[in-house]
């Protein structure tokens, strides 16, 4: 083992164990669906904020106390709720990240808010996160707003151009998941569409837990539908593309917005020759303009040496830039009173163009980064490059075969 890999080691052994001489050490709350049906984003966002709070406690931590995550499971919305109650008043946490899930963020935000403790959210979209006027809750991330209007912008700019016919002319079908984040991304698409005149001939909503989607895709079928906007998870992704594959149903673009269709495990579930070509907005992914992204690489170089594997997904970028944004600013605080906290984040100005993620953080309206932005993506060749704005583009915009 490296020598500086043996003082890291030492140093956060001894701060959490207690040992004579040890650092003092600060406790935060991890709360995130580490079990259940979003597990698999769930911990690969969790591995985001490990990282950090690996990168700040091997500098001397946060106002040199090293760092100490207590995490929450939040299975469900229910257990999202306990769980916040528990980090609060057992683990006695000065502050919670979290949480993927936007369901889950919304329920347990509250709890945070009602107990006047800071609740940073680094990877929920939903328009309710923020909206509630909470004073406790930062959210680092783009929204789903950024989403839809991500996915329509695209659809403008480079679908419609592809496939050579006028964007309003085209059949646009809106599906989605039906919780929060699922039903705030399909309004901002639907507003969007109808501003820039594009024609939507159907939205259709389904709980994520459905087993069979045979009859949605025979609708858009029949319907003549010319591009999809889903908005899904990972195993409603997954059985969209195979019952569509297995229906001959090849619209001219499918688009997803985040969740599963950012995974490799998705890829690799419905194969590449069925991936390759679907469309997708979502965080800032690995096959990017570095230029855009810098830091990305010694990102990469950390997740490898930690986990032993290449990142799932951008959930684990994202919620590391967000992380790294809230710890570096508390790092110049004094103390961890709510307060202060507060007072610190709300002083936040990362510039654009300087994260590793590629946009900036300062936060404006309801407590929401206003530098936060999403990408265009594509699955070519098997990987999910970037493609879309062109500033960011790794590779160049292919219409589906």
């Amino acid at each position: 083992m490296r020598l500086d890999v043996m003082l890291r080691t030492t140093v956060a052994a001894c701060a959490i164990l207690g040992a004579p001489g040890a650092f003092a050490d600060v406790t935060f709350g991890a709360l995130y669906p580490f079990s259940g049906q979003l597990a698999l984003l769930g911990e690969e966002s969790a591995r985001g904020l490990e990282l950090a709070v690996d990168e700040m406690n091997a500098a001397g931590g946060v106002q040199g106390e090293q760092i100490v995550l207590e995490r929450g499971d939040a299975v469900d919305n229910n257990q999202a709720i306990g769980e916040a109650r528990r980090l609060i008043s057992r683990e006695e946490v000065k502050a919670i990240f979290g949480s993927y899930s936007s369901s889950r963020s919304i329920a347990a935000s509250q709890v945070a808010e009602l107990n006047g403790i800071p609740y940073f959210e680094l990877g929920a979209v939903a328009d309710e996160v923020t909206g509630r006027g909470l004073e406790y809750l930062f959210r680092v991330n783009p929204t789903a707003e950024n989403m839809g209007e991500t996915i329509i912008n695209m659809v403008v700019d480079k679908v419609a151009p592809g496939a050579g016919v006028a964007a309003g002319d085209l059949k646009i079908a809106i599906i989605h998941e039906d919780s929060s984040y699922g039903t705030s991304v399909a309004g901002h698409q639907k507003r969007f569409a109808e501003e820039k005149g594009l024609n939507i001939v159907v939205e259709q909503s389904y709980p994520a837990s459905t087993v069979d989607m045979s009859s949605i895709v025979l609708d858009l079928k029949q319907r003549g539908v010319d591009v999809v906007l889903q908005c899904s998870y990972q195993n409603d992704s997954v059985l969209f593309l195979q019952q569509a594959h297995e229906a001959d149903f090849k619209p001219l673009a499918i688009i997803g917005g985040g969740g599963g269709y950012s995974m490799q495990p998705t890829a690799e579930a419905v194969g590449h020759d069925v991936i390759d070509g679907v469309l997708n907005t979502d965080f800032t992914q690995y096959i990017v303009n570095k230029e855009f992204t810098p830091g990305i690489d010694d990102f990469l170089a950390a997740y490898q040496e930690k986990y032993g594997t290449a990142p799932r997904s951008g959930h684990s970028l994202t919620n590391y830039v967000g992380a790294m944004a809230v710890l570096q600013a508390l790092n110049e605080a004094d103390g961890f009173e709510a307060d202060t906290i507060l007072e610190t984040v709300r002083g936040i100005d990362i510039a654009e163009g300087s994260t590793a993620a590629g946009y900036g953080v300062k936060f404006g309206e309801n407590n929401q980064n206003v530098r936060a932005r999403m990408m265009g993506l594509q699955w070519q060749d098997g990987k999910l490059v970037t493609v879309y704005p062109d500033d960011a583009a790794a590779a160049e915009f292919r219409m589906n075969k």
